[in-house]
């Protein structure tokens, strides 16, 4: 391995694993070597002039492997770190980080025992939209962050009615996947924590599941509390029907001593300050409902692109913006907090 170069292998072959390959191909100090896992990487590899592997274990094994990025169901992520950790491999590990918290503390241990690099799928972090956000609030423009009122919704019929997108999706029914939430919940658990440099301490939560047979939580409204006293509540779901709500599939509202900002991530961030809204800035378009334009739009691609440069800056020993281990598991415990919390009817505190 060169100081710079890290040689890549992408572990499924769905939407982002399609994702994934195509920004490590981007990324200048990346190199895509190979793919396994899922009936679609064949087809991947071709497209790429890759290798398909046959198996995710014999990928992961590879000594032309310095890193993986593992893109598999969320049950995956455990096995798959645990075993890259035994290979002396890097892993970029896509949200959720895993399904339990004692499974990040194993797949923690893991790499950290190794002296390799684990991080974790936030690519939110990449967009100007967010790092707006950021500038914001690090630079006082709205005071002390007290409240912040967040949803999620979207109708995953329509996902799974666009063939265009591929796949059955059928991982959001299996119960090893365990909820929604832990697909939802995490972006907007990590831009809070980004945003405001703040720990959530507490959840109250109140889950369901609606308008299909699904053993898994497919809705959920929660409240957070962080360290520092600021509020968060929090409106998720994958089964709000069409045509759905403007501006509410991904969306964050923030309440601050002296101003207020409105933050629609693919979309426009205006801030509030003496009344007067003015806007901070627009994100260029992102094909999120188009499955030609996902893997060539950069408005779409940038923000993976630079994850995977950040996650190879990491591994070369320099100061990079990914993700990390610790923002991984916390996601995880905040999430489990919230179904173990509609589950007992109590607020969940965090260890």
């Amino acid at each position: 391995m060169s100081e710079s170069l890290v040689r890549i292998g992408v572990t499924g072959s769905g939407f982002m694993g399609r994702t994934h390959v195509e920004a490590a191909r981007r990324a200048p100090g990346a190199e895509i070597v190979a793919v396994a896992g899922g009936r679609r990487a064949p087809g991947l590899a071709d497209d790429y002039g890759i290798d398909c592997v046959e198996t995710v274990e014999d990928l992961i094994r590879r000594d032309d492997i310095d890193a993986i990025i593992s893109s598999t169901p969320h049950h995956c992520h455990i096995d798959e770190t645990l075993l890259a950790a035994e290979c002396g491999t890097h892993v970029l590990v896509e949200k959720p980080m895993a399904t339990s918290v004692e499974d990040c503390d194993r797949m923690i241990a893991a790499t950290a025992e190794k002296g390799l690099v684990l991080a974790v799928g936030y690519h939110q972090r990449f967009r100007e939209s967010n790092r707006t956000v950021r500038d914001l609030v690090a630079s006082g423009a709205i005071g002390t962050v007290r409240c912040i009122q967040m949803s999620a919704l979207f109708d995953i019929e329509a996902l799974r009615s666009d063939e265009g997108f591929g796949g059955d999706w059928g991982w959001w029914k299996d119960p090893r996947s365990r909820a929604h939430i832990l697909n939802s919940g995490p972006h907007n658990i990590d831009l809070c924590r980004w945003w405001i440099g703040d720990d959530i301490v507490s959840v109250v939560a109140h889950c369901g599941t609606f308008r299909e047979e699904n053993p898994n939580e497919n809705t959920t409204m929660a409240m957070w509390g962080f360290a520092g006293g600021a509020m968060a509540s929090f409106w998720s779901s994958s089964v709000c029907p069409s045509p759905g709500f403007d501006g509410e599939d991904f969306r964050f509202r923030l309440m601050g001593d002296e101003g207020i900002i409105d933050a629609q991530p693919f979309g426009k961030i205006r801030v509030a300050r003496g009344g007067e809204w003015e806007l901070a800035y627009e994100q260029p378009h992102v094909p999120l409902d188009d499955a030609d334009a996902a893997f060539v739009s950069d408005g779409r691609m940038q923000a993976y692109t630079d994850q995977v440069q950040a996650f190879v800056d990491r591994i070369n020993g320099l100061e990079a913006g990914c993700g990390t281990e610790v923002d991984g598991r916390a996601a995880v415990e905040a999430i489990v907090g919230m179904l173990d919390s509609s589950e007992t009817g109590t607020v969940v505190r965090m260890a």
